[in-house]
């Protein structure tokens, strides 16, 4: 019996360093981003079953979790209140409200906590992105200043229900499988509900927190001047031809500045103040939207998307007298005049008998954007979409690679140019969100609040527990498609399929931190420092270690690699093991420090022009208001014992 017992020891302990070294290796691969998340997930999954950590059997059961469709569907619930037009109309009554800057954000920031807790939080800062940038560029003032306190609003107000953010219903999933049921919708609600409150009035004064060097003066463009880099093509005949870089920067008020000229012989090259164009120089040119149009039009330059350049209109040869260059000395303020207008620019295309109408717009690459992996050049973004790509931001920063040959990323920030009436339909059949108010169709105010009745029914349903809340969801974005709310190809795009196949790959990996005992291992190392300690310093630190893993796991694998440690500490210091993984819950929802941990910082990083770093200085503070408010509030509710 005791070599028996010595065996079954010698294989959980080789389990267990089997386990943590695969936990080791799975977090260095996403700190290195080689590989997207869910590739990763996918090759920890497969080293588990190798290693027999995972039975073969059980490697997919984490597919057929119900979390994976309550996800899915919650997204698409998501889609179909943002398309319906609702916000908007919300938007324009509470307008009269934001009278004060604090209260533009005040405003801004409180309907994105309440969304927040009926649709998946990402869903609820992407219907508010167009328009916290209308509010900020009407007002003179930068999309910074809003764009991270709405992306903390939506962590804020995702913590409040069960659908409102992932780590919640993962956290209900731990419960369960622990031998527990799940979390119910509104269990997360009593300490949600305090953390935002207190959180969003926070944040309603804390912008100013965000460094001042992502705003300009009064009188410049919502993006910074180098946020974009474009591709410029000096057409024969072109007014600039012979002018000197310097001359050309001045006659566009020095609103320009020319970085690089690409020549089919010379390549690349950084030019000089005194080189001269000449036909067929393409020129890289970092300019706001506006002031890369006017240049275009006074030069006669092409602008050079990601495909292959255009040929030459039929009827070049009939163009209409080419207007000299214009000295334009236009002040920065007189220059934001034209950077403030909300709508689509239109432009006619010289040469052509029946002009097209054109129109230059902003967006963000958005979640499963058919854009993100691909370039400009591979996708045929002129051909199969009718849309050119002029010029690309990503993380506040201009590209250096070609425009045809950079591949997109979630979170870029783009400016594209199509048809004026389509304008809109492409960037969403794409899966991108414009950085513009749409105009409602006409007929649309009859199902205008249909998506939100919707939802209301399943909240209800969920709330009162008729029926699971995964069927529910189901069951309400299924009737979304049939009454044509949103269309099978919406459907289909508005799920995030990565993030499901990184939950499904890391279900089976949580469930062995549990069954092999690392769980009991890491939990018994830290208990012996926590019994010295009182029990909310405990969940204190639960709280705080759990926050501070999320942009390094991503905040789904925090919750599926903390809640069984979380839950074996409980158990082993005597306290039940609910306060434990609601700490678990809020600090995972709770990443103020990165633009890595939730997609929700990932999404304003490009439109706010933030880096890496500036995410602290707001979020910081956030994060200790949390632990400091969250900790009592878990234990009230949640009792230890």
């Amino acid at each position: 019996m005791t070599g028996q017992s010595r065996g079954t020891q010698k294989h959980m302990n080789r389990a267990q360093i089997l386990t943590i070294v695969i936990l080791v290796v799975m977090v260095a691969l996403f700190l290195w981003e080689k590989w997207r998340f869910d590739i990763v997930a996918l090759m920890a999954l497969m080293a588990a079953v190798a290693a027999g950590i995972v039975p073969a059997h059980k490697a997919f059961s984490g597919f057929a979790n119900p979390v994976l469709p309550l996800i899915a569907a919650a997204l698409i619930v998501s889609a179909a209140i943002g398309q319906s037009g609702a916000i908007e109309i919300l938007v324009r009554r509470l307008a009269p409200l934001m009278k004060s800057r604090d209260l533009q954000v005040g405003v801004l920031v409180g309907c994105v906590v309440l969304l927040s807790a009926f649709v998946k939080n990402i869903g609820a800062l992407a219907i508010f992105i167009p328009a916290a940038v209308q509010v900020a560029r009407r007002n003179n003032r930068s999309p910074s200043e809003f764009l991270m306190p709405l992306s903390f609003a939506s962590l804020l107000g995702g913590s409040m229900t069960l659908v409102g953010t992932s780590p919640n219903i993962l956290a209900a999933s731990v419960r369960e499988q622990l031998g527990g049921e799940p979390f119910h919708m509104f269990d997360f609600t009593p300490v949600g509900a305090g953390i935002a409150l207190v959180g969003a009035v926070f944040l309603a004064f804390g912008w100013r927190l965000i460094p001042r060097g992502l705003r300009g003066s009064a009188g410049e463009s919502a993006f910074r001047i180098e946020d974009y880099t474009a591709e410029m093509r000096v057409a024969e005949g072109s007014a600039y031809i012979g002018h000197t870089v310097r001359e050309v920067e001045r006659l566009s008020g020095n609103e320009i500045s020319i970085t690089a000229i690409i020549r089919e012989r010379g390549g690349r090259q950084v030019p000089g103040g005194g080189w001269r164009l000449y036909g067929g120089d393409v020129l890289v040119v970092e300019a706001d939207p506006q002031a890369l149009e006017l240049i275009a039009r006074d030069g006669k330059l092409e602008m050079v998307g990601g495909d292959e350049p255009p040929a030459p209109a039929p009827g070049a040869a009939k163009e209409p007298p080419k207007r000299k260059p214009r000295t334009r000395t236009r002040s920065k303020a007189a220059a934001s005049r034209a950077t403030r207008k909300t709508a689509p620019k239109e432009e006619e295309t010289p040469g052509d008998a029946q002009p097209n109408r054109l129109a230059v717009i902003e967006a963000i690459v958005g979640i499963g954007s058919v854009l993100i992996g691909h370039s400009a050049s591979e996708l045929r973004l002129r051909e199969r979409y009718g849309v050119n790509v002029l010029a690309v931001a990503r993380g506040g920063r201009r590209t250096s690679a070609r425009m045809r040959r950079a591949r997109f990323r979630y979170g870029d920030a783009i400016v594209l140019q199509g048809d004026a009436e389509r304008i809109f339909e492409i960037v969403a059949s794409i899966g991108c969100l414009p950085l513009a108010e749409r105009e409602l169709k006409l007929g649309r105010p009859r199902r205008l609040w249909l998506p939100l009745l919707i939802l209301a029914a399943a909240m209800v349903v969920t709330g009162f527990e008729w029926i699971p809340v995964e069927i529910a969801f189901v069951a309400a974005a299924l009737i979304l498609v049939l009454t044509r709310l949103v269309s099978l190809d919406e459907a289909y795009g508005a799920i995030d399929w990565p993030i499901l196949i990184l939950l499904g790959s890391l279900i089976p990996i949580g469930e062995a931190v549990k069954t092999t005992g690392t769980a009991d291992l890491i939990a018994g190392v830290l208990s012996g420092v926590a019994a010295h300690v009182p029990a909310f310093a405990v969940i204190a630190a639960v709280l705080a270690v759990t926050m501070l893993a999320t942009p390094v796991l991503h905040h789904a694998a925090a919750v599926l690699v903390m809640g069984p440690i979380a839950a074996s500490l409980a158990k082993l210091l005597g306290y039940h093991i609910d306060p434990f993984l609601m700490a678990v819950a809020v600090g995972a929802g709770s990443d103020f420090l990165s633009p890595i941990g939730h997609q929700s910082n990932t999404l304003v990083m490009g439109p706010g022009g933030y880096r890496f770093g500036d995410y602290w200085k707001l979020g910081l503070p956030l994060s200790i208001l949390v632990i400091v408010l969250g900790t009592p509030l878990i234990i009230l509710v949640w009792p230890l014992q």
